[in-house]
């Protein structure tokens, strides 16, 4: 059996140091916010993905009529390279 570990204070300090000398303090705020903005987003798309998958069967299906699969009206490739 795999044990996961969460990772304690101890492990997260050297991460925001080098985090914090990377990008300076300035930046930090702005990279938070981008990171919230871009799970949110995520979350967003994994909702309306799974709306969209029951209800978007019906109208894939009908607006893209399969065709039977056949020979070509050219005839095969290998044909039309030999002389």
């Amino acid at each position: 059996m795999v044990h996961v570990a969460l990772m304690g204070m101890q492990e997260w300090w050297p991460i925001l140091i080098i985090v914090l000398l990377l990008f300076g303090a300035r930046k930090l705020p702005d990279l938070a916010r981008s990171l919230g903005s871009s799970v949110n987003e995520f979350k967003k798309g994994m909702s309306d993905g799974g709306k969209e998958e029951k209800g978007g069967a019906e109208v894939r299906s009908a607006s893209h009529p399969t065709t039977p699969a056949g020979p070509s009206p050219n005839g095969p490739a290998s044909s039309r390279n030999e002389r």
